[in-house]
Formats: structure tokens, sequence, C-alpha cells
């Protein structure tokens, strides 16, 4: 794979990550608040609901790209212990180099297989974010029930898992995230713009899990999604019920990556 970094002229300090001309990451060295890409507010809008404003947390990204959303917890929650895995070192060093974070940001960048690095355990943590892409799709080994499972055993009992998903109408490979999710966490819910929920392109959908029966923060991620420049949705309950429909939760065995983007996305 090949990343590199490109200025943007529209912001003196914003960067862009692209990973085999992919656009990955979106980073304002002058304000890690900014978030160009719809996908990371819909994460960071997790970030922002699960715990009161300001409270540090304990966080495990897994996927680091260019370091958006570490950047944004270390900005937004002070004193936050966060942990990254990075499986290509190349990225990471480049990143370090040329998007270096802030000196008062605790982040630990380890350089491993997201899979591994959840396979092999260790804390528990307040927040565990996922964002693993090959270039433009998610992988198989990161997209089934055994790895949501490793997940929940890493998420503090009152934590949660935030898992950024790109799909192609009719979200089948979303759907069967969410009812493979359902069956690792106690409650589960959807978020996403309306317009990507009712398959009118491919995009992209955040599914949110936590632990604890009915620990969702329904009303805070609501109105953390409504803040959003373009307003999100959350399915819960009945919606995600009707959102899931038949699908299945899928295993190992039959896990697949994530559909390819249309051609016109790639070039």
């Amino acid at each position: 794979m090949h990343p590199e970094l490109v200025p943007d002229a529209r912001r003196a300090a914003g960067w862009t990550l692209l990973v085999d001309g992919v656009p990955q990451s979106y980073v304002d060295l002058a304000d890690p608040t900014y978030l160009e890409f719809e996908y990371v507010r819909r994460l960071a809008s997790v970030v922002d609901a699960v715990a009161p404003a300001g409270v540090p947390l304990r966080v495990l990204h897994l996927g680091g790209g260019a370091l958006t959303l570490p950047r944004y917890v270390a900005a937004t929650r002070p004193g936050s212990r966060q942990r990254v895995f990075e499986h290509d070192a190349a990225l990471a060093a480049l990143v370090h180099r040329d998007l270096p974070l802030p000196a008062d940001a605790d982040v630990r960048v380890d350089i491993t297989d997201a899979r591994a690095g959840v396979t092999a355990g260790g804390q528990r943590y307040d927040l565990v974010l996922g964002d693993v892409y090959r270039g433009a799709q998610m992988p198989r080994s990161v997209a089934s029930l055994e790895f949501a499972t490793l997940v929940a055993d890493l998420v503090a009992p009152a934590g949660c898992y935030a898992l950024n998903v790109a799909d192609l109408p009719p979200l089948a490979f979303s759907r069967r995230q969410a009812a493979t999710l359902r069956r690792a966490f106690a409650d589960v819910g959807v978020l996403a713009e309306p317009g990507m929920l009712r398959g009118r392109r491919y995009g992209n959908v955040v599914l949110v899990a936590v632990a604890a029966p009915d620990g969702l923060p329904v009303n805070r991620l609501v109105a953390a999604a409504n803040r959003d420049p373009f307003p999100g949705r959350l399915l819960h309950g009945p919606s995600l019920d009707r959102f899931i429909g038949g699908a299945r939760p899928v295993t190992d065995d039959v896990a697949q990556d994530s559909p390819k983007p249309p051609p016109p996305l790639l070039t």
C-alpha cells in the first residue's frame, strides 16, 4: 500500500491522507476538532455521547490512519489514555514524522493487525473505535462474530464499541454486521444519514454496541447526531429490528470483506 499526504488548499494546516489514492483520513493540525469526513464526525458523536463532556476515557482505536480521532479525543477529553492498533508501519511512520501528535496527547501506537491485537487481550476500555480498512474495504478478519466477541471482552461493563462500515445499497453488509453485534453485545444501534439508511447511495454506517442491557445512551447519541451539518438518524429497538430484517450473524467461516466502492469513487 502507498500512503500519501496531500495539503488542503482551503485550510492552511489541513492534510488528507490517501492510501493507494483512496482518501482515508483528514487532519487539521491547528484544530483537531475540525472533522472533514462525515463518517468521522459520526464516530466523534459517539465519543461525545458515551460520557459527560470533558471526562477522560480509556480508548482503543482499531486502525489509526492519520490519528484523526485520537487527536479529537485528546482535545475534547484531556487526560484520556489511548492506544492505537495500526498494521501499516510505513503509514504510522509517515504520520509520526509529518503530522505529529500534540505533546500532551497520551497516545500509544502499536504496529499490529487489529485482529492480532484484540486477540492478545489486555486491559478494558471505556470506548473501542473500529475503523479498519485495507484501501477501501473493511477486511473479513474484523467482520465476524468471533472478532466481535473478542472486542466485547475488551469493553468495560459500562463501555461502548463503535464500528465504521462502508456499504452499498441495499446495505446487506451493514445489516449482517448489526445482527452480528447483537449476538456479541446486549444493546446495539445504527447511526447514519437518513438517505444512506434508505439505500440511496454508497456511504458509511456507524454501529454502536454496549455490554449492558438497555445501556446505549440513546438520547445523547441522538442529540450529538443532530448537531452534525448532515444530521444523522439512530436506529434502535424496533427500528433496528426492521433494519436487520432476516440478516444473520456472520462467523469466520463465512465472513466477507465489505463491498468495493463504485468505480467513480476510486478514480
